[in-house]
């Protein structure tokens, strides 16, 4: 049986809601018949947008590319602490939102800009004692975690309603979004969790260029070979 073409360099999908990135993983396998597939930077189920995929030859350069840093655009849901942070966790404290100005949320996100330590959360990829943290979290356990470094280059309030806050960051690897609504609630005084998130660029690609996850499952073998990107000219974006 003959094998399949090689496929080398790097897709941009844009990730759809309720489905993991490991699932595009497998899509991107089955549609081209090959093995050697890889993705930068997990995507949670609930957050959608870019997702770059790597393939062949491409993931020699995996780890390059998820050094890069990262834009989001994301709502926090304000009153209602999460035991993972986010809107797929169950909900552990309840607290009272008083009406908050723009200025007082600005404020808060000031706070949270430039260099300062991050805690990660207790349902992350990040291993203790060779066993993800995530694994430890579902049966129940919490464990110390070392604050990590993390930037923020660039942060907006986008919009401030009642009981939500609409905002885009722009972030360092290695950081987590939904630690960042989670701190912001608690210095806004009545908590927060993540309940929406969308990765729009990573480095010197955007979600803009990405192909859809229905063109990911319809697009013909050739048709999708034509949208990946060569090493070269991902070389050529990233100005190397």
């Amino acid at each position: 049986m003959k094998s399949a073409d090689p496929f080398d360099g790097v897709l941009l999908v844009d990730k759809a809601p309720a489905m993991t990135s490991h699932d595009v993983v497998a899509i991107v396998r089955k549609c081209l018949n090959t093995q050697k597939v890889g993705h930068c930077g997990t995507l949670d189920p609930f957050a959608t947008g870019l997702l770059l995929i790597v393939i062949g030859r491409g993931t020699k350069i995996q780890d390059l590319l998820m050094s890069e840093d990262k834009e989001y655009f994301g709502t926090m849901k304000l009153g209602e602490i999460t035991d993972t942070q986010d809107c797929n966790g169950g909900l552990i404290e309840r607290r009272a939102v008083v009406d908050l100005d723009r200025s007082a949320v600005e404020a808060a996100f000031v706070k949270f800009h430039g260099d300062f330590y991050q805690t990660p959360p207790m349902v992350s990829a990040i291993k203790k004692d060779g066993v993800p943290l995530y694994k430890l979290a579902r049966q129940g356990k919490v464990v110390e975690r070392e604050p990590r470094c993390v930037h923020v280059y660039a942060h907006e309030v986008c919009d401030v309603r009642p009981a939500e806050i609409d905002f885009r960051v722009i972030c360092s690897k290695g950081f987590y979004v939904r630690t960042y609504a989670h701190d912001i609630g608690l210095e806004l005084g009545c908590g927060a969790h993540l309940s929406g998130l969308r990765r729009t660029k990573s480095g010197r690609f955007s979600v803009e260029d990405a192909i859809t996850i229905d063109e990911l499952k319809t697009l013909p073998k050739e048709g999708l070979a034509s949208r990946i990107l060569s090493l070269p000219n991902v070389s050529r974006m990233r100005g190397a």
